[in-house]
């Protein structure tokens, strides 16, 4: 499955500088969050990611969630 992010340019430059040169995206992230606990990572990003139609992506979240418990 393939997701889609949105970051600022200046946030793009920024991990444009840590990418290795033969190095996708999907595994720069990965390699930054590599032996991390997942809530650590989750808790540094807090403030620093902006959603569009935040409304709707927790709606969806809160069908899912139901959908499973069923």
């Amino acid at each position: 499955m393939v997701k889609t992010i949105t970051i600022r340019e200046q946030v793009y430059n920024k991990l444009l500088q840590v990418k290795k040169e033969n190095e996708s995206f999907s595994q720069l992230f990965e390699r930054l969050v590599e032996d991390r606990n997942p809530l650590d990572v989750l808790t540094e990003l807090r403030g620093r990611v902006e959603f569009k139609e935040k409304k709707n992506m927790i709606s969806q979240i809160y069908n899912s969630r139901a959908e499973r418990r069923l």
